[in-house]
């Protein structure tokens, strides 16, 4: 058995974190009505499954640095999404005077 109790304990430990920090995000993006804070609430659910690839990459013995790589893609992803979201949250608040998202059901300006 390559783990032994201490790091199986520490995992648990990230794990609820992520779990906490994700539910935290998914409370967010379904009660916010604002896009600004929808996007954080996303952002927030990232961070969340950082945590976790983290957490699982240093429990397996090995070598190779997996999950610190998926990380930093999943980091890039999500500054490039919120360099797109923010552009277009702020055009919807120029055009609309509002970036409240119950206001967004029109496809037309």
């Amino acid at each position: 058995m390559p783990y032994d109790v201490g790091s199986l304990m520490l995992l648990n430990q990230f794990l609820v974190l992520g779990a906490a920090l994700f539910s935290i995000g998914v409370y967010g993006l379904l009660v916010r009505r604002n896009a600004v804070l929808v996007l954080l609430s996303v952002e927030l659910m990232l961070n969340a499954v950082n945590i976790n690839l983290i957490a699982f990459e240093s429990a397996l013995v090995t070598n190779a640095a997996v999950g610190q790589v998926f990380s930093i893609f999943v980091i890039t992803v999500a500054a490039a999404e919120v360099g797109f979201g923010l552009a277009i949250i702020l055009m919807i608040f120029r055009n609309r005077r509002s970036a409240n998202v119950d206001e967004l059901d029109l496809m037309r300006w």
